[in-house]
């Protein structure tokens, strides 16, 4: 796996940090790893507005390696680095994972690390999982183990704990593809197993500690389950939408290391990237399986040809359903599932009887694999051509090398020709399309940002950058996109959010990576309706960066009322800025943000509590600089007071009339943290009652082997056969 990697990075040293890992994760773990050093918990940064809600998604604060990654992130001056580094770690424990899966199926040790190998280097996985989406690479790694263990799980070859731990592991790096996934993979052991077994007791078991790993994660997902009311992907409709959808046909390309499929995606319909390639050898393969023997295993391996299909058939549509968009997404499963089937068949029942027939046949699958990649991308059939030709020689190669050296040479050569196919497939990509070509270094970025104090709004749009502006000497210099913001150490309310609060971004007309539309400026120094105040009173923000490209003449035009424009000669190129004329407002008293009718003056602040001493003769109203997210209470004087929503996006309590120096409370949990604590003590002691069932069963030496269809054990692996 480290061999492959390093192809990788050859082709393109930013490989593992480009698009959201650049631009979300690295930052995001800086942010959280700095709160953690200070003793803070970071559920809640309320400056960062739409993207401080870290509950909400991909943060992972309940996943154990994740806030490690995060603790140690902030000490790392080199974040490409340290993404690399990273993701070198997981795609080991995907490798890992994925060899125990086929050894579980009874293949042999050689050919279930060609699976491991290979499954990194597969086309969707390596473009996207790996390079970009950094917890679709994390939920992937745990999943695959718990794959594993949940099988021995159920033949009684292996305990509850490990099942507990890699699911709980997968739940919790709240992204829910990985989730839903997993579900499936459970779904597809317990049915294959019930087939293969033919005894519903293992699956009685392997659903009780899934149960039990499900209520322990809970936590994770209850608070944006509970939010999505107020955020964009807040409805559940199932929309037949194109975009990202996969055709069952692109998998008879699978095998050509230059297809380039055809689907609509960002970049039109013929993809840049080989996104549907799994491995050179899968599909022909495929002609040296003994298909007569291997009919006798289907009960065995059923689970793994039912997730395979259900991978398919998803992948294929429809293109949203509720907060799931982008089938694409589960390509990898789909690679994960195909390559240990195919890699158990072979390792198991894998001959060269009748040669010159199943080479006629695996031409015949290499033809297919042309005509398919020539039909999508006619325009490069040349290209196509070499590769089909490439893969028919390596081919011939490993069945010439198994005949006469050995599986085990067969094997290596079949390993060793993906490293160089991945270096050519990445290097064929460059420049990547995904790239936004944040720093590498964070000490770079902040001795070139000026070092803005208080809280800061940036009114901008990415889609404004150019090629040449992609640099730290240039916009990065004076700009933030995603969580870029993070990264510099500086209070941005824009930031990288992919379940933003509709109404606060309807207000700036802000996107998911933090840009907005020319309009933002008017809006936000329109009065609000309620209270007459603007949008940047409302935040207590201290100081409004203009992108010029967006806004060229701003600075001809007068400061709105109570602001100036200020001049930081060594950043002008890029941005006009804006400060109050009467100093820092984010400090000045706590997050009170207006008051009517009320004195209100702040007694302390924390991210989630705001204590506030109030007094009002004949009632009014405190709003707070705190974007209205479910989860909030307050108190007044010790009892519990409604809370409301200026605009629907800003916290507001109404103070009723005869209060006189009370003390008012505002505080923010988690949505459903008292019951994700509660269903979290209940999935472990749902555990250790397994492990005791578990243990108990193991002293009297009842665990027996599970039963074939011929009513015989069947664990030994079976090699090629001459």
């Amino acid at each position: 796996m480290v061999a492959g990697y390093l192809a990788v990075v050859l082709a393109n040293a930013r490989h593992y940090f480009t698009d959201d890992t650049e631009s979300q994760y690295t930052a995001l773990w800086v942010g959280l790893g700095r709160s953690l050093r200070e003793g803070v918990f970071p559920v809640m940064v309320p400056e960062q507005w739409m993207a401080g809600n870290n509950t909400m998604d991909d943060a992972g604060l309940f996943n154990p390696p994740q806030l490690l990654i995060d603790v140690i992130a902030p000490s790392v001056d080199n974040v490409a680095l340290y993404a690399t580094v990273v993701k070198l770690v997981f795609s080991i424990i995907v490798a890992l994972g994925v060899y125990r899966i086929c050894l579980v199926y009874g293949a042999r040790p050689v050919w279930s690390a060609v699976a491991g190998v290979a499954f990194p280097l597969s086309g969707w996985f390596l473009f996207f999982d790996q390079a970009t989406w950094m917890t679709a690479l994390t939920g992937t790694a745990w999943i695959v183990h718990a794959w594993a263990s949940s099988v021995r799980y159920t033949r009684g070859e292996g305990g509850p704990i490990p099942v507990f731990v890699f699911l709980y592991l997968t739940i919790t790096t709240q992204y829910i593809f990985p989730a839903l996934e997993a579900i499936l993979v459970l779904a597809a052991v317990a049915v294959g197993e019930l087939l293969y077994q033919r005894r519903w007791q293992p699956i009685a078991r392997l659903t009780a500690v899934s149960a039990c790993a499900g209520l322990a994660g809970l936590i994770a997902f209850l608070p944006s389950m509970l939010s999505a009311d107020v955020t964009w992907r807040g409805a559940w409709d199932v929309i037949n939408d194109p975009f990202l959808t996969v055709p069952w046909s692109e998998s008879l390309n699978a095998s050509l290391p230059s297809a380039l499929p055809a689907f609509t995606s960002w970049w039109g319909y013929v993809q840049p990237l080989p996104v549907t390639y799994i491995a050179w050898f899968l599909v022909p393969a495929l002609a040296f399986v003994d298909w007569r023997r291997a009919a006798g295993a289907w009960r065995e391996l059923s689970s793994v040809a039912l997730f395979s299909l259900v991978m398919l058939m998803w992948a294929a549509g429809p293109g949203t359903i509720g907060p799931l968009r982008w089938p694409a997404r589960v390509l990898p499963m789909l690679a994960l599932g195909l390559l240990v089937l195919v890699c158990v068949l072979i390792g198991r029942f894998g001959t060269v009887q009748n040669l010159r027939g199943r080479i006629a046949a695996a031409g015949a699958l290499i033809a297919v694999l042309l005509a398919r990649s020539v039909s999508a991308d006619p325009a490069n059939a040349g290209w196509h051509l070499l590769s089909a030709l490439g893969v028919a020689a390596l081919g011939a190669a490993v069945v010439w090398l198994g005949r006469t050296r050995g599986t085990a040479f067969a094997a290596a050569l079949t390993i060793v020709a993906m490293f160089p196919i991945a270096f050519l497939q990445v290097n064929a990509a460059q420049p990547t399309p995904m790239t936004w070509n944040l720093p590498a270094h964070r000490s770079d970025a902040q001795n070139a940002f000026p070092q803005f104090p208080g809280t800061t709004l940036q009114l901008g749009d990415r889609g404004l950058l150019g090629p040449d502006d992609k640099s730290v000497d240039a916009a990065y210099g004076s700009l933030v996109f995603g969580n870029y913001a993070r990264a510099v150490e500086l209070d941005y309310v824009n930031g990288y959010t992919p379940s933003g609060h509709y109404w606060f971004g309807e207000l700036l007309c802000m996107r998911w990576d933090g840009s907005v539309c020319p309009d933002a400026y008017r809006r936000i120094f329109t009065p609000e309706t309620e209270t007459g105040r603007t949008l940047v009173d409302l935040m207590n923000v201290d100081r409004v960066a203009l992108q010029r490209a967006m806004y060229p003449d701003a600075r001809a035009q007068s400061a709105p009322e109570g602001w100036r424009w200020v001049d930081y000669p060594d950043n002008d190129r890029y941005i006009w800025v804006l400060e109050r004329e009467d100093g820092l407002v984010s400090s000045r008293n706590g997050r009170i943000s207006d008051i009517d009718g009320v004195d209100a003056v702040s007694l302390s602040e924390t991210d989630t509590t705001s204590r506030v001493r109030v007094s009002s003769s004949g009632g009014g109203r405190v709003v707070f600089a705190r974007l209205g997210w479910p989860g909030y209470r307050a108190t007044l004087g010790g009892e519990p007071i409604p809370i409301t929503t200026v605009a629907k996006s800003f916290v507001a309590i109404d103070v009723p009339a005869g209060t006189q120096d009370v003390e008012l409370v505002l505080t923010w949990r988690p949505p459903g943290w008292k019951i994700g604590i509660v269903s979290a003590a209940a999935g472990l002691a749902g555990l250790g009652v397994l492990q005791w069932l578990w243990m108990r069963t193991r002293r009297r030496g009842t665990t027996a082997a599970p039963a074939t269809a011929g009513g015989e054990p069947d664990h030994a692996p079976v090699g090629v056969t001459p």
